[in-house]
C-alpha cells in the first residue's frame, strides 16, 4: 500500500492507483467530467486539477499515480483556480439553453457551474454551432452545440458494450462527437450512454421535452425482464411512468441497465392497454365489471370440473409473473384438483422436473472474476445484456471463454473456442467435449462413450478447462433449456463441470423463471398444451408467440370451452372467453427472486390504470368465489411470507442444479433434413417488450428474416434479400432471406415469439424451405 497525504489526511491506496482513488476512498470530492469509475481514463476535461506539491503546476487527480509520501491538495487555492480556469474554458462555446434542456435539473455541467463558474464571460466572438446527428430511436443527439468532449461515451462503447459506435472527429474547437457515416446506436446497452453524458447533449429521445428531473417521484423496482432482476429507479409525474433508471447495485446491474429494462415502460400506455374486465357473448365482447366477470369465471370452472373432471382444467403463466402471482395461480389450480400448471412454456423436455431446480450455481458479481467459461445454449448479449457486460470484462483480463451453439454470432468480446452445429448435434459436440475432458484429465469416460472421437474443437475446449485451478462455470443458455434433449445435454455438461472443477449452472431465461420453481408452479412434467384441455387460465402469457410450438398451442386454445385471460393488454380476442385486466410491474407489488436466487420485492410505482388490478389480487378473490381454503391474504407481503419465509431474501439454499442422471453420447444427425435454430429476439421476450415502441423501431425488432447457410441458399437457389416459403407443420410462412456462411449447413434460422412467425410449429425441429414469389408477410 501507498500511504500519501491529501487535504491533510492521510490514506493508504494500492500501488497505482490515482490521486482520484485516494480521494473517492477518503470521500473528498473532486470536481470532474470525464471520469467515471467503471470507464478507462481520458484525462481530457482536466476539470480534476489539484495541486501537488513539488510539482511546477496542477496536474489531474484522475491520471496522476500516488507515490509514497505525496503530499496533495484540492481547495487551495492553487487549485481551485485551475480548476475555474478550465471552466471558464468548457463554458466559452456551450450554448446557454439551460431553459429548455432536458439535462437542466441534473446537469454536472450546471452544478459544477454555479460553485467554479463566472456570472459573465469574457468571450463574447459567435459560439461554435454543431449539427445534429440521427442515432436512432432511442438517443437524441439533436443539441450536441453542448458536449464538451468528455468521451465518456465513446470509451463505455469501447469498453463495456464492446462496440465502439461513437467517435469524435476533427481537431481542437472543431472537435465533435458522431456516430459512423449512417450509421445509428444498435447496441442493447445504448441507452447507458444517456445516463454518462454529464450535460445536455445525449438525451433519452423517449423522454425528451416531457418532464423536469424536479417535478419527478422517486420509486424503486425490479426489473421484469431478463434473470438478473437489474435494480431501477421509476420516475414518475402525475400518475403517470416518465423515465426508468438505474439503482447502482454491484452484487446485481452494477450501475448500468439494458435497454429493454430502460425503455419498455413506453409500452404502459399502449394503445393495446386492456383498462376494465370483457366477456364475450355472442361472439361479440362486452364490458363488464369485475364481479360479473370473475363469477362468470368460477362458474365456468365449476361446471368444466363437473363435467369433465378437474384435470381438464390447466393454468398458464410466464416466468415474468411475480412470486406471488405464481404461488397463487398454482394454489387455485391444486385447490380445483389439477396439477396442470406450468410456467415453463417453450422448455420440450421435461425429464429433470422434481430432480432439478435451475439457478445460476454463484453469485452474479463473480462473472467478473472467472478465467474459464463454457457457455451452452446461448446468444449472450441479446439473452443477458449485462451478463455479457460482465463476461466482456473478464475476457479482457484473460478469461478463456467457450461456445457451444447454432449460430457463429459476434459477441463483441474475445472468443477462446466456438463449437457451431445444428440443435440436433448439440448432444453429439457436447459429448466430443466429455470425451476431451477425460482423455486431459486421463481418467475414463462415462460408459457409453467408447466410440466418440473428440474433434479439435473439443479438444481445444477441454484444454481451456482443465488443468487450472481458476475461477470457472459452465453454463447453459436459454436455448439449452428449451432444447428437446435439454436433460441430456444437462447431464453432459453438469459431468464438465464436475470433472474440471467448474461451477455449473443456469443462465434461467426471465426475472422470476426461479421463483417460479420455488413455488411448484410446475405441472406433470408435458408440455401443457400437448394434451388440450376444456378449460385454460392464461396469466400474463400468450401462447401463440410465448410456446414452444405455437401450432400446437394455438390449436389448444381454439379447441378449449374456456379461455380465460389475465394479462395487462388486449389480446387472444378470438379465442379467449373473458379478458382481465391485471396489473404490470408498475402498478403492482411483488417478489422477483433472480437467477442467483436472490428474492427482491418491489411495490408498485403508479396506480392501476382504469379498473385494472393486481393479479394476485384476482386471484385471492378467484379463490374465495370458488370457495377454496387460504385465500385471505390482505397484503403482498403475507403471500410471500407464506411462499418463502418471512425475511428470507436469499433462496439459493432451495436450488439444485445436480441431477442424477448419468450422461449419455450423442450421434450426428444425418445429413439432408433441414432443422430449425429458433432465437427469441430480445424485444419480444414479453408482453412490455414487444409493445414499447420505441423498442420496436430499433435494428433488434426489425422483422425476423430466414437466415441460410450457404450450402442451402444455394441448393434453392435463392440470395440474400429474395423471399421465401419456410414451412412447418401446418403453417408457413414468407419472409426474406440472408445467407449466413457460417451457419451450419443443415440450420435454417428463423426467430420465434415474433408475430409473423406465429403460424409455424416448434422452435426445434425439421423444416422446409423454399423460394416464394409471394408478397412478404406471415400467415398459413
Amino acid at each position: 500500500m501507498v500511504e500519501i497525504e491529501l487535504d491533510g489526511k492521510k490514506v493508504e491506496v494500492a500501488p497505482g492507483s490515482m490521486v482520484m482513488d485516494a480521494a473517492n476512498k477518503l470521500g473528498t470530492y473532486i470536481p470532474h467530467f470525464c471520469y467515471h469509475k467503471k470507464l478507462s481514463i481520458a484525462a481530457n476535461c482536466r476539470m480534476c486539477l489539484v495541486e501537488v506539491e513539488k510539482a511546477p503546476k496542477p496536474l489531474p487527480a484522475c491520471a496522476t499515480p500516488v507515490s509514497p509520501g505525496m503530499i496533495v491538495r484540492t481547495h487551495s487555492d492553487k487549485a481551485v483556480q485551475a480548476q475555474k480556469s478550465v471552466m471558464e474554458f468548457l463554458l466559452i462555446n456551450h450554448p446557454l439553453d439551460c431553459p429548455i434542456c432536458d439535462q437542466g435539473g441534473e446537469c454536472q455541467l450546471q452544478d459544477l457551474a454555479v460553485g467554479y463558474g463566472k456570472s459573465n464571460s469574457r468571450y463574447d466572438e459567435e459560439k461554435r454551432v454543431v449539427a445534429p446527428k440521427e442515432a436512432g430511436p432511442l438517443i437524441s443527439m439533436e443539441e450536441m452545440s453542448r458536449c464538451i468532449q468528455c468521451t465518456r461515451c465513446v470509451r463505455f462503447g469501447q469498453e463495456v458494450a464492446g462496440v465502439m459506435e461513437f467517435g469524435m472527429v476533427g481537431r481542437g474547437e472543431h472537435s465533435e462527437i458522431t456516430t459512423f457515416v449512417g450509421k445509428t446506436v444498435d447496441s442493447e446497452v445504448s441507452g447507458n450512454m444517456i445516463d454518462l453524458c454529464p450535460v445536455g447533449a445525449l438525451t433519452s429521445k423517449p423522454f425528451r421535452y416531457s418532464a423536469r428531473p424536479w417535478e419527478l417521484q422517486r420509486r424503486k423496482s425490479i426489473a421484469p425482464h431478463d434473470s438478473l432482476g437489474s435494480n431501477l429507479i421509476v420516475q414518475v409525474k402525475g400518475g403517470k411512468v416518465m423515465r426508468v433508471l438505474p439503482l447502482e447495485n454491484e452484487a446485481i446491474n452494477e450501475c448500468w441497465l439494458s435497454d429493454k429494462d430502460r425503455f419498455s415502460y413506453e409500452a404502459l400506455d399502449n394503445a393495446d392497454r386492456l383498462t376494465g374486465p370483457m366477456i364475450k357473448q355472442d361472439g361479440k365482447w362486452i364490458d363488464t365489471d369485475w364481479q360479473t366477470a370473475l363469477e362468470y369465471v368460477a362458474h365456468g370452472l365449476r361446471n368444466i370440473r363437473h363435467e369433465h373432471g378437474a384435470d381438464s382444467i390447466a393454468a398458464v403463466a410466464t416466468p415474468h409473473s411475480t412470486l406471488e402471482e405464481l404461488y397463487l395461480l398454482n394454489k387455485v389450480t391444486r385447490g380445483l384438483g389439477s396439477d396442470n400448471i406450468e410456467f415453463r412454456l417453450r422448455q420440450t423436455d421435461f425429464a429433470l422436473s422434481g430432480q432439478v431446480t435451475p439457478w445460476l450455481g454463484m453469485p452474479i458479481a463473480h462473472f467478473s472474476q472467472l478465467k474459464r467459461a463454457f457457455v451452452i445454449g446461448s446468444n449472450l448479449r441479446k439473452d443477458h445484456p449485462l451478463v455479457a457486460t460482465r463476461l466482456r470484462t473478464a475476457t479482457k483480463g484473460g478469461a478463456k471463454l467457450s461456445l457451444l451453439g447454432a449460430s457463429d454470432d459476434e459477441l463483441l468480446m474475445p472468443v477462446a473456442n466456438k463449437l457451431v452445429a445444428a440443435p440436433g448435434d448439440w448432444l453429439a459436440a457436447l459429448s466430443e467435449v466429455v470425451v476431451a475432458v477425460a482423455l486431459a484429465k486421463d481418467i475414463a469416460a462415462p460408459a457409453g462413450f467408447g466410440n466418440v472421437e473428440p474433434s479439435e474443437g473439443g479438444k481445444a475446449i477441454a484444454a481451456t478447462l482443465v488443468g487450472v485451478d481458476t475461477p470457472g462455470a459452465v453454463l447453459l443458455g436459454n436455448a439449452a433449456s428449451y432444447h428437446p434433449q435439454a436433460s441430456k445435454i444437462h447431464a453432459a455438461a453438469q459431468w464438465i463441470a464436475e470433472q474440471t472443477g467448474c461451477s455449473f449452472g443456469y443462465l434461467v431465461d426471465a426475472a422470476n423463471t426461479v421463483g417460479g420453481h420455488i413455488v411448484g408452479a410446475t405441472g406433470k412434467g408435458e408440455a401443457v398444451f400437448a394434451s388440450p384441455k376444456k378449460a385454460y387460465v392464461l396469466l400474463n402469457a400468450e401462447p401463440e408467440l410465448d410456446a414452444a410450438n405455437p401450432q400446437q398451442a394455438r390449436a389448444a386454445l381454439d379447441g378449449a370451452d374456456m379461455v380465460v385471460v389475465m394479462s395487462a393488454f388486449k389480446h387472444g380476442m378470438d379465442f379467449a372467453d373473458v379478458l382481465l385486466p391485471v396489473s404490470p410491474f408498475t402498478e403492482t407489488a411483488g417478489t422477483f427472486v433472480n437467477c442467483e436466487g436472490r428474492a427482491q420485492s418491489f411495490n408498485g410505482t403508479v396506480k392501476p390504470l382504469g379498473e385494472t388490478r393486481p393479479a394476485w389480487k384476482v386471484l385471492r378473490v378467484l379463490g374465495n368465489l370458488l370457495g377454496l381454503q387460504g385465500f385471505d391474504y390482505e397484503t403482498s407481503e403475507s403471500i410471500r411470507d407464506e411462499a418463502i419465509g418471512k425475511g428470507v431474501t436469499d433462496l439459493s439454499a432451495k436450488l439444485n442444479n445436480v441431477a442424477k442422471l448419468a450422461p449419455s453420447a450423442g450421434s450426428y444427425a444425418p445429413a439432408g433434413q433441414l432443422e430449425r435454430v429458433a432465437d427469441v429476439p430480445i424485444y419480444f421476450t414479453d408482453a412490455l417488450a414487444r409493445r414499447s415502441e420505441p423498442l420496436q423501431r430499433t435494428a433488434d425488432a426489425n422483422a425476423p428474416l430466414v437466415t441460410l447457410s450457404k450450402a442451402v441458399a444455394e441448393q434453392i437457389g435463392v440470395r440474400s434479400g429474395d423471399t421465401v416459403r419456410v414451412v412447418q407443420g401446418s403453417g408457413s410462412a414468407v419472409l426474406v432471406a440472408t445467407v449466413d456462411a457460417g451457419l451450419p449447413s443443415n440450420a435454417v434460422r428463423v426467430a420465434a415469439g415474433h408475430p409473423a412467425v406465429a403460424a409455424l410449429g416448434a422452435m426445434f425441429g425439421p423444416i422446409n424451405v423454399e423460394k416464394a414469389v409471394a408478397q412478404v408477410g406471415g400467415g398459413k
